[in-house]
């Protein structure tokens, strides 16, 4: 189910700069959240379980061509103590993320997510990049409920400049989301806000993408390149007319996104809450986001799955960097869900907006 929101009308938000229209679309995207997804947010442990990676993104810092960053693998072990860690800090999901990391094998995941369920009873989300179709549908089998793999823009031009494809394997990340979703995953997706390049147009169509594929989980994030990447040492020139990389338009994009996917699940996002540390999570919580993903990754590891500078230093210790999200969460009123915190499909309602 979305809200009725023209292409048009969605161009026109994200153009948008007048406080008070601005605070209408915050409100449109607030009172869409509460009526559809409620006034509890959720909390998702997320476990960064490999920082190797296949893939030479342009603007990430754990990129293969990286050769002065320190490699790590958890092994079985370590995971199922992060699962184990999510539980006690009553976390309903373990989110797994990791590079493209061909060394996380389809047999070995398969014996995580089963462990994991087996021992915790979480649901398990996997964002484990590109794999091959035989490789989710195993992993669907041993238990994983959802799967995230950001398309990060619907360009092609734009996204292979900034993700090049591997060697005689053309990436198609919408595609994989289709089959992910046939096989039975909730899917989540979404964008980065600024990539050098990225006109207007093409973020609304990003947009109009998220309702097209009927996400249930959608990420957004301000473009944030590591410094020891190309775009992050030499930025390409961007037109006069391209999207910033500003809070402020991230937190357009999250408020569009909810009222184009009004059940979905949108996280605060750890990159938003980079740009603004004292409020980006309280920011987001108020246009239109229900989810925070606190980060459980083992200490020794935190520092080395820095995609994007400044990444690292958000937490801490893990009960405390949990007492204090909390504590940010219900003083603005909200509450703490429980339990998996899927999406909830509902009946058709009143449309919010024309």
């Amino acid at each position: 189910m979305s809200i009725s929101l023209t292409p048009a009308r969605i161009f026109e938000w994200l153009r948008e700069e007048e406080a008070s229209r601005l605070n209408m679309l915050w409100e449109l995207a607030d009172g869409a959240r509460r009526r559809y997804v409620g006034d509890d947010v959720h909390l998702r442990g997320l476990a960064e379980i490999s920082n190797h990676c296949v893939r030479r993104c342009t603007y990430c810092g754990i990129n293969t061509g990286n050769n002065d960053l320190p490699r790590y693998r958890m092994d079985a072990a370590e995971i199922l103590g992060c699962a184990r860690e999510a539980r006690a800090l009553s976390y309903g999901t373990v989110v797994l993320q990791s590079g493209e990391d061909r060394g996380l094998s389809q047999s070995f995941v398969s014996e995580v997510v089963r462990a994991i369920k087996g021992e915790t009873g979480l649901a398990v989300t996997l964002s484990l990049g590109e794999r091959p179709e035989e490789d989710f549908g195993e992993w669907k089998r041993a238990g994983a409920d959802r799967y995230l793999l950001r398309f990060e823009t619907s360009d092609r031009l734009l996204y292979e400049r900034v993700h090049p494809s591997l060697r005689g394997k053309r990436s198609d990340r919408f595609s994989l989301l289709r089959i992910l979703k046939k096989l039975g995953y909730e899917i989540g997706s979404g964008v980065m806000v600024g990539l050098p390049g990225q006109t207007f147009e093409s973020l609304a169509r990003d947009i109009e993408s998220f309702r097209d594929l009927d996400l249930d989980m959608i990420g957004v994030g301000p473009f944030i390149p590591h410094p020891t990447t190309a775009l992050g040492r030499k930025p390409t020139a961007t037109g006069l007319d391209d999207v910033p990389a500003t809070e402020l338009m991230t937190l357009k994009v999250v408020a569009l996104a909810r009222l184009v996917c009004p059940e979905a699940n949108i996280p605060a996002t750890t990159a938003l809450s980079t740009v603004n540390m004292r409020e980006g999570y309280e920011l987001a919580l108020q246009r239109g986001a229900n989810v925070v993903m606190p980060n459980i990754t083992p200490a020794k590891y935190r520092a080395l799955y820095q995609i994007y500078p400044g990444k690292s230093l958000a937490g801490g210790n893990h009960e405390d960097s949990c007492a204090l999200i909390r504590g940010r969460i219900e003083a603005l009123g909200r509450g703490i869900g429980t339990g998996p915190g899927g999406r909830r499909r509902i009946k058709p309602v009143d449309r919010l907006m024309s």
